[in-house]
């Protein structure tokens, strides 16, 4: 098992930054892939970026590459999130998630799952 839990989200003006944070804790950290997935209202859950185990290797949808960028630092049982250039799209509850096996962008790829936190970005 692994339990993760995000902070860091808040209300931004648009063109701003925000950084979130995601602890996790339980099963060795280090051997999980990471990812960020956002839902907004009324719509689905998506990728938003991935680390693998390591760190050397990341993934970013492509309404977020060179504005967001993910991170980890395995000693402290911590993924992050920089958020720049923030829009009002990008409003949404932000998620932690953990895979057990591979790394991938669906959600059902995913094994472990934060709370959320809300981002919400005014224009």
């Amino acid at each position: 098992q692994v339990q993760l839990v995000e902070s860091g989200g808040g209300l931004v003006q648009a063109g701003g930054s925000l950084g979130l944070s995601c602890a996790a804790s339980g099963r060795k950290f280090s051997s999980h892939a990471m990812a960020w997935f956002r839902q907004g209202p009324r719509k689905e859950r998506v990728f938003v970026a991935g680390v693998s185990w390591s760190g050397g290797s990341t993934d970013y949808a492509d309404f977020v590459k060179g504005r967001f960028t993910i991170s980890r630092d395995n000693a402290k049982n911590t993924v992050y999130l920089q958020m720049n250039s923030l829009k009002p799209e990008d409003t949404a509850v932000y998620y932690c998630a953990a895979a057990s096996w591979g790394r991938g962008t669906r959600a059902d790829e995913y094994d472990y799952w934060g709370q959320g936190t809300q981002v919400t970005v005014s224009s």
